[in-house]
């Protein structure tokens, strides 16, 4: 494709698609795309459904059940209940348990505030509950406010429940309960380390560092959570890497939920669900509508507008958890194979537009898209997150910049064929020559054409007896009648001689037919001629004029057609055998007595339509060949009669 531009072209594609790819990808950088390719990407996990099945999480869910269960309970009285589940749990043989509850005060400290026997007893009411902490196996969870750089930005468990801690490690069993929320309210990436090292190094020790998710998983694989890094699910998982997508396993609902109070049945370890946990890392949290911890995820966001539904906060940490201990991930497309395919699709979509006409590059970048898209969801069921606006907003800077460029070059080329033919030329040859394509070489090219020659007989005498203004008149008169039926046949009138019409068929357009055009167009200027002699007998009466007649000679070959003159004069004109020869026999027609002389040539090109009086072979001045010559007399109905 590209080899068929010329270089000037070439030059502006490249142009044209360097332009487009840094532009796109400076508004990728700003961010200014990101809202497009988050859509996007919701979309696609919505269409995809349920990605695949949960493995190794599990979630322990406070639902409408439970809280029916126990409806008069205030929620800091329920530690005893949360204690039986976990000591449950870790007979039915899970792993790890992760509380995804913030109990920042305990019953011994509500009640505390009354003295008495009431202490004491909350005291022994929740011992069991800090037995399980004291066990290393129950993850508590916490918050932050600002930037985490002091203490008292997070909310922690009660001190009584961080006594209980083995060795009084917090960021080795209190995890950050808190989600990335990128400013639209949806949750689409986790941190392993929700606060930065920087704002958390003068705390470092005495509060929580890794996400529940995270200190979950490393707990799970036996790995010591001080570490830098640690090999989870088979790849590598860094403490300060930055935010990555979530790969949700699939809409809300789709992972293994026990209710709270089947739990706490007093036969729930001969429940084959309860046994299904084996193994298992387990999550403890609110489903309950009521319980307000429910978020805007990807499944409930539209592409265009409205919300779905949302997901609690316990199903979301379990995906991260999930994705951690299996080690898939949504990995975003890497710069340099970005970078290289983007400036690969906008050099061939430049080149595509410039190639195609201007109403089909809308259509095709509409097709591109569908493409991109396509790509993408294929890229993203694999794992990789393409950047899917880039490309199209790089395709579209492309057509755009391609259609002006366009647009402004045709509107200046036809405004230079229209300069340069408009005034010889029909307007539907000008339309059809700049709908081609195919511009004449002016430098010169050899084309097939029929050239007609025509001038006034008996011009000298006319002339003699009509002053100036006169001659003028009468040949703006004729040329302006004459001129009709030449441009109907599609003729290039080339230039006037006097009193005499050089005309072209098949320049600069290539015409297939030029032969039989050129022979109708012939008969119809014969017709014009008389009826102007009419004209000519009352507008100069008693003169003693001729009779206005005119002879025309026809001529079929090549001939070559382009700019021709000095650098301060030039002009389009035809020259060669060919044109001379119909000159010759326009000079002839007196002589052999008829209107309408044409070439063997002429007439064997324009087929058995014509129908022809007399046939002489003759020598023509300037020629050594003699040449067979016809009069013409009319066209059969197959060819459009006239005479």
């Amino acid at each position: 494709m590209l080899g068929r531009l010329g270089g000037s072209r070439r030059l502006w594609l490249v142009f044209f698609a360097l332009a487009a790819c840094l532009l796109a990808e400076a508004l990728l950088q700003g961010g200014a795309l990101n809202t497009l390719d988050q859509r996007l990407q919701d979309f696609w996990f919505q269409w995809q459904g349920k990605r695949s099945e949960p493995r190794h999480v599990a979630i322990i869910a406070l639902d409408e059940d439970t809280l029916a269960a126990y409806p008069d309970d205030p929620m800091v009285f329920w530690t005893d209940r949360l204690a039986v589940a976990v000591a449950r749990l870790r007979e039915a043989g899970v792993k790890v348990v992760g509380l995804d509850m913030l109990l920042s005060i305990s019953p011994e400290r509500w009640l505390g505030k009354m003295g008495g026997d009431l202490q004491q007893a909350a005291r022994d009411y929740d011992r069991p509950f800090r037995e399980q902490i004291n066990s290393g196996q129950l993850v508590l969870a916490s918050t932050r406010s600002g930037s985490g750089g002091r203490e008292t930005d997070y909310l922690l468990p009660s001190p009584d429940y961080l006594l209980a801690l083995p060795d009084f490690d917090i960021p080795g069993h209190i995890a950050l309960a808190d989600l990335l929320d990128e400013g639209d309210g949806v949750i689409r990436r986790y941190l392993v380390a929700p606060v930065a090292r920087a704002e958390r190094t003068p705390l470092e020790g005495g509060v929580p560092v890794l996400g529940l998710p995270s200190l979950l998983a490393v707990l799970t694989a036996g790995l010591n959570p001080q570490a830098a890094g640690w090999t989870l699910g088979g790849r590598q998982v860094a403490r300060e890497q930055p935010a990555e997508p979530i790969p949700y396993i699939g809409p809300p609902g789709s992972f293994p939920s026990v209710s709270l109070k089947q739990l706490l049945a007093d036969d729930a370890l001969n429940d084959p669900a309860i046994a299904a946990l084996r193994g298992k890392t387990v999550l403890i949290g609110a489903t309950a509508a009521g319980l307000n911890d429910e978020h805007f995820t990807p499944y409930a966001t539209r592409l265009f507008s409205g919300r779905g539904v949302l997901m609690s906060g316990v199903e979301l940490h379990a995906n991260v958890l999930e994705s951690l201990l299996s080690g898939e991930r949504m990995q975003p497309m890497g710069d340099a194979l970005r970078i290289v395919t983007l400036l690969i699709l906008a050099g061939l979509a430049a080149a595509c537009f410039v190639a195609l006409p201007v109403w089909a590059g809308p259509l095709l970048w509409l097709v591109n898209l569908f493409v991109l898209a396509l790509a993408g969801f294929l890229a993203f069921r694999s794992g990789i997150l393409v950047p899917v606006s880039v490309y199209a907003v790089a395709t579209a800077l492309a057509l755009l910049s391609v259609l002006g460029w366009r647009l402004t070059g045709e509107e200046r080329e036809r405004s230079r064929v229209r300069q340069m033919f408009g005034r010889y030329v029909s307007d539907q040859v000008v339309e059809a020559l700049l709908k081609s394509g195919n511009r004449p070489e002016l430098g010169g090219q050899s084309q097939a054409m029929t050239v007609l020659f025509s001038d006034i007989r008996n011009f000298t005498t006319i002339s003699e007896r009509l002053n100036a203004k006169e001659v003028v008149e009468m040949l703006n008169t004729y040329f302006e009648r004459a001129c009709a039926p030449l441009l109907a046949e599609g003729g290039s009138i080339d230039k006037f001689i006097g009193d005499a019409i050089m005309v072209e068929f098949g320049s600069p357009l290539p015409l297939a037919d030029h032969a039989i055009r050129g022979v109708r167009a012939a008969i119809a200027l014969r017709a014009v001629s008389e009826e102007f002699s009419v004209w000519m007998a009352q507008r100069f009466p008693e003169r003693n004029l001729p009779k206005f007649a005119v002879g025309i000679g026809l001529h079929s070959g090549e001939a070559v057609i382009g700019n021709i003159g000095s650098p301060t004069r030039m002009e389009f004109t035809a020259i060669g055998d060919t044109v001379n020869l119909a000159s010759r026999l326009e000079g002839m027609t007196k002589e052999i007595g008829c209107a309408i002389l044409a070439s063997e040539a002429t007439i064997v090109e324009a087929g058995k339509a014509v129908i022809c009086g007399r046939s002489e072979v003759i020598k023509v001045k300037g020629r050594e060949e003699a040449v067979r010559v016809f009069e013409v007399l009319k066209v059969r109905a197959g060819g459009q009669e006239s005479d």
